[in-house]
């Protein structure tokens, strides 16, 4: 059985597996890409519709426990390139 945790994005519950983990380095928004990089985490679906979300309502910050304006060009970038290769796009 999954670990379960919340979407910071749709606030929805689902299984590990089908969330990425995000963690902060330096004020700078990071995909955990093996999911176990030391210290906090937020766990978001792998949409662009959830990360827009999360970022309007400064959800990672809450989640984070940080507050001030947090870097999102690489979580961007990589829900940018995680697109393409779901639409099997290059």
């Amino acid at each position: 059985m999954d670990a379960v945790r919340t979407c910071v994005g749709c606030r929805t519950r689902a299984p590990r597996p089908s969330l990425i983990r995000v963690v902060l380095r330096d004020l700078e928004l990071v995909i955990d890409e093996r999911k176990s990089a030391p210290g906090r985490g937020a766990w978001l679906h792998p949409t662009r519709e959830c990360a827009e979300n999360a970022l309007k309502r400064r959800a990672f910050g809450r989640a984070l426990r940080v507050s001030g304006v947090l870097d999102t060009q690489n979580l961007e970038k990589w829900l940018n390139g995680y697109g393409n290769q779901v639409n099997g796009s290059k």
